[in-house]
């Protein structure tokens, strides 16, 4: 029987139907931050066509589709605060569940959360980019990781600075879900090369200003000084506070 009998190729070997396959090394590339990373700032680059920030429009997940089971996008729902709107797969599997509508920070110990909050806030308000250096501890199934994230700000339909694309890294065995990471170091950079960056910093909780603003303000009266006297302290003292009250006598 011929080899294309067998429905074999003669000259490549291979079954016919797979002779005209191509397959790129690249694809099967063994994850390495550093380069997802760069993939994902290029993209953005990209699509930022002359202005400074990109649309959440501009995003099309054609356009990063190796790295897009890294990649997510956020939606910033309070100062310092994001949900995720979209995460690929490799989001899924660190925390074992689909992570639409949670919090970012939910991949953060609660002793980073602060700091981490810290830096998405700066990333909406200056703008800059982000880049975020993370560690999982080793524990019972759970090998120690070593992670990135990117974050990049984008601006929302309505043109304020209240999205971001981002990815999330992680080198080693996931092990056992759910997975959270520490901060270990964190690096803000401007979105246009030369500009300033802001530095995270705490942010101002509420709207009230502090009592001396107010005595500062010219024109605004100072409250009053109610003063009390002090009480008596001798029989004679307080038999002198005491008033005899006469009535009218009544008429008929």
């Amino acid at each position: 029987m011929s080899e294309r009998e067998e429905g074999t190729d003669s000259k490549t070997g291979l079954p016919q139907d797979a002779a005209g396959q191509i397959l790129r090394l690249q694809d099967y590339e063994t994850c390495r931050p550093d380069r997802v990373l760069r993939e994902m700032r290029d993209y953005w680059d990209g699509i930022r066509r002359g202005r400074a920030i990109p649309a959440r429009s501009d995003v099309d997940p054609r356009g990063i589709a190796r790295t897009l089971d890294y990649a997510f996008i956020l939606e910033r729902i309070a100062p310092g605060a994001g949900r995720l709107r979209l995460a690929g797969r490799h989001l899924i599997d660190l925390m074992g569940m689909e992570v639409r509508g949670m919090p970012i920070c939910a991949f953060l110990n609660t002793t980073s959360r602060g700091r981490f909050s810290d830096v998405l806030e700066s990333v909406f308000k200056a703008p800059q980019i982000a880049r975020l250096t993370l560690h999982g501890k080793a524990d019972y199934a759970r090998p120690a990781l070593s992670a990135q994230m990117l974050l990049l700000p984008l601006r929302s339909d309505l043109g304020d600075v209240t999205r971001a694309l981002g990815c999330l890294v992680a080198e080693g065995d996931t092990g056992i879900a759910p997975r959270r990471f520490d901060l270990i170091d964190d690096e803000v950079m401007p979105i246009i090369e030369g500009g300033k960056t802001v530095t995270p910093s705490p942010s101002t909780i509420g709207f009230a200003e502090g009592s001396a603003e107010f005595a500062r303000r010219p024109g605004r009266r100072a409250p009053p000084t109610v003063t009390t006297a002090p009480p008596p302290e001798t029989p004679e003292e307080r038999r002198a506070m005491f008033r005899v009250i006469q009535t009218a006598p009544e008429t008929e």
